[in-house]
This record gives C-alpha cells, structure tokens and sequence, in this order.
C-alpha cells in the first residue's frame, strides 16, 4: 500500500552526497490542534554524508491561535526554517552489494517508515515547535484589553450568583492568640 505523506529517500541514502528535493504543500487535515487558514508550503530537501541523513527545509502558512491573556483568536503568519539530522546505519549500496544504508530512528513520535519520510510528522512538529507559546493580541500585557475585561466581568458575575458564594463571605481567617 502507497501512502501519499511518505518521501522516498533511498536515492540520497544510498548515493552520499546527492542533494534530493521536494516541494510541499499540505493542510495537515489529520491535526485536529492546528487550526490552519492557508495550507503549509514550502521544501524539504535531503542529503546523506553516509553517517548522517541532513534534511532542511523552509515553510511559511497562516494559522489562528489563542491570545494568552484574554483568550481571543488571533490570525498570525508563520514563515519556519526547519534543520534536521537523523543517524545512518549500514553501508550505501553504491559501495557494497550486501548491505544498504537505512536511517536509525531514534524518537518517539516516527518520523520514518524504513527510509521513507513521513512528511506531515515533520512538518507538524516544525510548526508545534515555531508556534509563538504566548501569542499576544494589540493589547498585550500591559494595556486595557476588552477581551480581557469582558471574561473577568463573566466569572466575577458567575461567583456572585452561585448558590453557595455567599458561604464564602462567613468564612474569616482565623487570628492569632497572641
């Protein structure tokens, strides 16, 4: 069976030094977390020095994340380079008859399949990895955010009307005997 997310690389793992290259453009449509508004383009390129596989690339797409203090989505651009090493094993079969070279996967998450590359395993974890961790809408920390504002007023309210938030207020803290 032939999947569409697997490249090929046998031709640069077994001839070192030859320089392969693919363009891609993907929607990563098995990421339920990523939430994309133009696919992912770019290159990967691959070239093997015999012990290692070199494989760099560039990407750029638009995706929607959340602003870290109010919570509101926010529609950022995303331009990636990504620059990856994976250890070979064997010897090219430009040089031997009775061996291969084969990429050692050594992570968790698979990256290949034999020497074939999963495609969309990479790019998603070079996206995960560029992906701003606190993201910030025109407000910022420092400034008034009506986002912000507005869900702070919802809990106060939510608090307020619970049944059992007026238990809170009988509650004092004890004082010391001293």
């Amino acid at each position: 069976m032939r999947r569409n997310d697997l490249w090929d690389l046998n031709e640069a793992l077994q001839h070192p030094g030859k320089k392969v290259a693919v363009d891609i453009v993907t929607e990563l449509a098995e990421e339920a977390d990523i939430d994309l508004l133009k696919p992912i383009e770019g290159y990967l390129e691959a070239v093997s020095t015999g012990n290692l596989l070199l494989l760099t690339g560039e990407f750029k797409t638009k995706c929607v994340v959340e602003c870290a203090r109010c919570g509101g989505p926010l529609e950022i651009e995303l331009d990636f380079k990504m620059e990856e090493q994976f250890p070979v094993e064997g010897v090219p079969s430009i040089y031997s008859h009775d061996d291969y070279a084969r990429v050692v996967a050594e992570e968790d998450y698979p990256l290949f399949d034999d020497n074939n590359l999963i495609v969309e395993a990479l790019i998603r974890q070079g996206l995960l990895t560029e992906t701003p961790l606190q993201p910030l809408c025109q407000f910022g920390w420092d400034g008034p955010c009506p986002e912000a504002a507005k869900r702070l007023a919802a809990k106060a309210l939510k608090e307020q009307s619970h049944p059992l938030g007026k238990l809170s207020e009988l509650l004092q803290p004890e004082e010391d005997a001293e």
